[in-house]
């Protein structure tokens, strides 16, 4: 085994955990936004290392064995991590506005300031000390 082949399971594996840790966020956070949040970056960062474990690929079949398809495989990748990385965050984005603009309120949110009128919560040791 060659030490290309190590970092790409390694890439590989990295991005199957953040996918994973993309999934597990999306069921396990309560609102919209942190949804988002945990998607987004999470399966960004994950397919990064997933594109990037098969442009190794791909860079040794193109100079090791079979340069017509280690070349295509690697520019395809390039082209679907661009797409990717320009894509999936606008896209959150897009979510997020329509949503806070259809009312979606964030759940336990400390300050709102798309709301118009930041609101913030003052926490129950500041109040104690602020009375005594």
């Amino acid at each position: 085994m060659s030490l290309i082949d190590i970092i790409v399971y390694i890439f590989f594996t990295l991005g199957i955990f953040f996918n994973l840790l993309a999934g597990f966020g999306l069921l396990r956070f309560p609102d919209v936004y942190t949804r988002l949040h945990a998607g987004t970056k999470c399966t960004t960062f994950g397919s990064i290392f997933i594109c990037g474990s098969v442009i190794l690929i791909g860079l040794r079949m193109w100079l090791t064995g079979n340069p017509d398809d280690g070349s295509i495989l690697t520019i395809h990748t390039v082209i679907a991590l661009i797409a990717i990385l320009l894509t999936n965050p606008t896209g959150a984005h897009a979510i997020a506005r329509a949503a806070h603009r259809s009312g979606v309120k964030p759940v336990g949110a400390v300050i709102d300031e798309l709301a118009g009128n930041p609101v913030k919560k003052a926490s129950s040791k500041k109040k104690e000390v602020e009375k005594e």
